[in-house]
């Protein structure tokens, strides 16, 4: 049996209120992972391209023209 599968096995038998820690603790994580992936990707230029889209856009005619909601 791998590790993962003992994990799952583990998490199987959780209690509710365990398994909603659980998952809110894995969700936690992932948006940490998230987070730092982002921020290396923007300090090593890989999202420079939506800052020229954007200021692309903000100066273009196609944007100006549209209207905000109120």
């Amino acid at each position: 049996m791998t590790k993962l599968d003992r994990l799952k096995t583990e998490i199987e038998s959780l209690t509710p209120e365990d398994f909603a820690y659980l998952r809110d603790w894995l969700a936690e994580k992932d948006w940490e992972n998230w987070d730092k992936q982002i921020e290396a990707d923007s300090e090593s230029g890989k999202l420079d391209f939506l800052a020229q889209e954007a200021l692309t856009a903000s100066t273009s005619k196609r944007w100006q023209s549209k209207s905000l909601p109120s």
